[in-house]
């Protein structure tokens, strides 16, 4: 089985009588910024902010920096406008709705059209897509991501990090290919998914790739309905120790997700079911 990127960095012995550090991470695929990155502290109030900003953007993500601002001031927080968008970028939120741009992508990054418009998505492995949320801790935060095939909401692999950095983001499209191959691979415009690694592993499978348009949140809509799953069934329930203690607890959740929870748009059968069920007759009818 693929390790993710916190569990190499916990098979990493630093005092290996015959491995360097060097070594070791490249026979595990770890990058060594990955293995001594350390994420500089928020102060607790500010992580008590992006708990109850993460909170309330769940609820309604239709809300930009001035409804946050004005909702955490009617709560008894005295914040500006410029200290919740710094909070938002860090936690990579933005609202849903289209809006002045507030930052300059890189322009060495192509963007991709969508490819989705009116298109019937009948099966599995017909359209993949993948996005990034945060998950807070009892003291900081993780990113997650996942790779979801469309038709059947099935979480093909997902991956945690500590940055914003593409490796993670690799990482998981590697372990969702060992398993499988869509004909269209569907993301935000994020710089993680239009890096050259990115895209250039996704032509180089021949896969088709396709990027929602600026601002527009229900181009990706599955994955957003994934995340109020993730967050209201699971992140929101538990208070996560540590790293490892979210991978772990992330990792029973997407396993209940995948082949225990039944899903009223796919008839109350789970992901797994129609996943490999509709794989496994398309391939006894060919």
């Amino acid at each position: 089985m693929a390790l993710n990127l916190e569990e190499k960095r916990i098979l990493i012995q630093r005092e290996h009588p015959r491995l360097s550090i060097s070594r070791q991470c490249e026979l595990l695929g770890l990058p060594r910024s990955s293995l001594y990155y350390r994420r500089r502290p928020d102060s607790p109030y500010n992580e008590t902010l992006m708990r109850l900003i993460d909170e309330q953007y769940t609820r309604t993500p239709f809300y930009g920096v001035p409804r946050l601002t004005a909702w955490l001031r009617s709560i008894g927080h005295t914040v500006n406008p410029k200290r919740v968008r710094r909070l938002m970028r860090k936690m990579g939120l933005e609202a849903i709705y289209p809006k002045p741009r507030l930052s300059v992508p890189d322009r060495q990054h192509h963007v991709y059209p969508y490819l989705l418009r009116d298109l019937a998505i009948e099966a599995p492995d017909q359209v993949w897509c993948a996005d990034i949320t945060y998950v807070r801790m009892r003291r900081g935060f993780v990113y997650l991501v996942t790779v979801m095939d469309w038709f059947s909401r099935y979480v093909v692999s997902w991956e945690v990090s500590v940055t914003l950095d593409a490796d993670f983001c690799l990482s998981a499209l590697e372990r969702a290919l060992a398993s499988g191959r869509p004909e269209i691979f569907n993301t935000d415009q994020g710089s993680q998914f239009t890096s050259e690694m990115f895209t250039g592993r996704l032509a180089q499978a021949g896969i088709r790739i396709s990027m929602d348009g600026r601002g527009r949140f229900f181009d990706n809509i599955f994955i957003e309905r994934l995340w109020r799953s993730v967050k209201y069934e699971e992140v929101y329930l538990k208070d996560y120790e540590d790293v490892p203690a979210a991978v772990g607890s992330l990792g029973e959740y997407f396993e209940f997700y995948n082949h225990e929870r039944p899903h009223q748009s796919l008839g109350y059968e789970t992901p797994a079911g129609v996943y490999f069920g509709r794989a496994k007759a398309r391939k006894e009818a060919s």
